[in-house]
């Protein structure tokens, strides 16, 4: 067992040496679709508070945020995600408001597809199989994978 899990564990370090420099173009290209790994830790904060909360504007982002910034930072963050394309603003009175362009589950479609596409050739299946092998999960998580394929698959497979 352990073999085997070293052997895994070689292929996947070649899997990711061998597409380094695809990842590398992947992650500094601009994408029309911009997606998670465009995301510092900073945006990824904003960007889950507004998904969570809906449109805002800066002074209700700050009362959200876990770590303490100022509102001048913040508006950076904020003026970066909007150039990026990640959010919209809007103004209203003399506030602007904020909005992310995309939902948070198409963030996550979007990044998991690059995912796919990146490191399993294309096979979401690939995907998820290397995760439940390589993630610890609790016999809940596996029940709740069991029924959601189980499930899927009386639904037909692929959309």
């Amino acid at each position: 067992m352990l073999l085997s899990q070293e052997a895994d564990m070689k292929n996947n370090l070649h899997l990711v040496f061998d597409c380094l420099p695809e990842v590398q173009k992947f992650l500094h290209m601009s994408d029309p679709e911009p997606d998670l790994n465009a995301f510092t830790p900073a945006e990824l904060e904003v960007m889950q508070v507004l998904w969570k909360h809906g449109e805002m504007k800066p002074a209700e982002i700050l009362e959200w945020l876990e770590r303490s910034t100022t509102n001048a930072a913040l508006r950076s963050v904020l003026r970066i995600l909007t150039e990026k394309g990640h959010l919209t603003r809007r103004m209203q009175g003399k506030a602007y408001f904020y909005k992310p362009k995309r939902s948070r589950n198409k963030a996550l479609r979007n990044l998991t597809r690059s995912l796919s596409d990146i490191f399993c050739g294309g096979s979401p299946a690939a995907l998820i199989a290397h995760m439940i092998r390589t993630e610890k999960l609790s016999d809940d998580e596996i029940r709740e994978l069991e029924t959601l394929a189980k499930s899927r698959a009386r639904k037909g497979g692929k959309r």
